[in-house]
C-alpha cells in the first residue's frame, strides 16, 4: 500500500518549484534588459516598479478539487455539508450529476478530480486503465439498490421474458445478474435494455420496459408511481460499496485538498447520523421525496464512520482487499471484468488516517 503525504517537490503552499523558478528568471531578464537601456545611473530607479511586482509573481490559486456524484442518498454527507457551509469551498467543490454513467463519463473525461462510486465501478475503471486511488469506504447498500417492475409482475420468476432497463454501468448489470441468478434464470430469458436510471420512470410509463434496475432516490420515485419492488441488495449483503476515488495525480499533487474533502464528508455524515429528521428536512425536497420517504430510503444503507472506513484499510488481510478479490472473482465469472486489479495501487489510507485524527483531536 502506498502512502501519499503530497508532491515531494511542492511548495507549503501548494505552488510547484519549477513555476516559480521560471517566474523568477522571466524578472532576472527583464533585470538585465533595463540595466542595458538605462546603464548604471538609472538602474535603481528602473528596476524599483519591477522588484516591487515580483510580489505578484505567483502562480494563481489552483481551482477547487471536483468532486462528482449522482442522486444517491448514500452520497448526501456531501451534498447536506455543502448546504451547511461545512465545505471549503475554495478547496472543494461538489458537483451534481443527473446519473452515475453521467459521473463516470466525466471522470474518465477527466473532468472531474474525484468521485463518489462503486467498488465494482472503481475496479472496472483500473482495468480500464484509469490511475485512481480509494481513499474512504463510505456506505454499503441493504436494500435501497433494487429491481422495479409493473404491479403484475410481482417476482423475479415473473420478469422471464420481460424488458428490463439496466443503465450502462457494471453495478446495474451485476444487480441484474444476481437476480437472475436468485432464479436460475439467464440473460438469455430477459431483454436488457441499456438507459439511464433517469429515463426509466418515462419508459415504464410508455411500456417500453416491463422491469427496471434502479437505486434510490430514483426508485422511490418509480414506487410513488405505483412499480414494485421485486428484488433489492438485501439479497446481496455486503457486495455493494460506495468509495471515494480521486485520481492518483491529483491526490500526489493536492493531498490537502483531499484531506479537506474527507473532513467535510465526516462533518455531513456527523449532522446525518445526530439529526437524520433535520437533514430530511434539508435534502428531502431537492430529490422530489417527503421528508418520511427519505427517512425510508436511509434505513436502506448502512454508512460507515471515519473509524469504520480506515479499518477497512487496516490489518492483514486488509478488509477492503479481501472484499475486492471476492467482488473481482464475480465479476470475473459474469466476463464484466478480465483480470483482478494491482492492489497495492489501488488503495491509499493516508487521507482517511488525516481525516480521522482531525475529527478525534480535542
Amino acid at each position: 500500500m502506498s502512502f501519499h503525504a503530497g508532491h515531494a517537490g511542492a511548495m507549503p503552499d501548494g505552488r510547484h518549484p519549477s513555476s516559480v523558478r521560471a517566474c523568477r528568471l522571466a524578472v532576472a531578464c527583464w533585470l538585465r534588459q533595463i540595466y542595458r537601456e538605462f546603464g548604471r545611473r538609472w538602474w535603481l530607479l528602473a528596476v524599483l516598479p519591477g522588484v516591487l511586482a515580483l510580489a505578484g509573481c505567483n502562480p494563481p490559486a489552483p481551482p477547487p478539487l471536483t468532486v462528482g456524484l449522482n442522486p444517491w442518498v448514500g452520497y448526501d454527507p456531501l451534498v447536506l455539508a455543502r448546504e451547511q457551509g461545512e465545505i471549503d469551498t475554495v478547496r472543494v467543490k461538489v458537483v451534481e450529476l443527473s446519473t452515475n454513467a453521467e459521473v463516470l463519463r466525466h471522470f474518465r473525461n477527466g473532468l472531474l478530480d474525484g468521485m463518489a462510486t462503486t467498488l465494482d465501478q472503481t475496479l472496472q475503471l483500473a482495468e480500464e486503465g484509469v490511475d485512481l486511488r480509494i481513499v474512504a469506504v463510505l456506505d454499503t447498500s441493504a436494500g435501497a439498490d433494487v429491481v422495479m417492475a409493473t404491479p403484475l409482475l410481482t417476482s423475479p420468476q415473473a420478469l422471464r421474458g420481460a424488458r428490463i432497463a439496466v443503465e450502462p454501468s457494471t453495478l446495474g448489470q451485476l444487480v441484474l445478474r444476481r437476480m437472475l441468478d436468485s432464479t436460475g434464470m439467464t440473460l438469455d430469458d430477459v431483454t436488457v435494455v441499456p438507459l439511464e436510471a433517469s429515463q426509466h420512470l418515462a419508459a415504464l410509463q410508455s411500456g417500453r420496459i416491463a422491469a427496471a434496475v434502479s437505486y434510490d432516490p430514483l426508485a422511490a420515485q418509480l414506487r410513488a408511481a405505483g412499480y414494485v419492488p421485486v428484488f433489492d441488495s438485501r439479497q446481496m449483503e455486503g457486495e455493494i460499496l460506495d468509495v471515494l476515488v480521486v485520481r492518483a495525480d491529483v491526490l500526489a499533487r493536492r493531498a490537502g485538498d483531499v484531506d479537506a474533502l474527507l473532513q467535510a464528508w465526516n462533518a455531513g455524515l456527523a449532522s446525518i447520523e445526530s439529526d437524520g429528521a433535520g437533514a430530511a428536512a434539508q435534502l428531502a425536497g431537492s430529490i422530489g421525496l417527503s421528508a418520511s420517504e427519505y427517512l425510508q430510503t436511509l434505513s436502506g444503507l448502512k454508512f460507515f464512520s471515519p473509524a469504520d472506513s480506515l479499518a477497512y484499510f487496516s490489518g492483514s488481510p486488509m478488509p477492503l482487499k479481501t472484499h475486492g478479490e471476492r467482488l473481482a472473482q464475480s465479476l470475473q465469472a459474469m466476463q464484466m471484468l478480465r483480470s483482478a486489479p494491482d492492489w497495492d495501487r489501488l488503495f491509499d489510507a493516508g487521507p482517511a488516517t488525516r481525516a480521522l485524527a482531525v475529527r478525534s483531536a480535542p
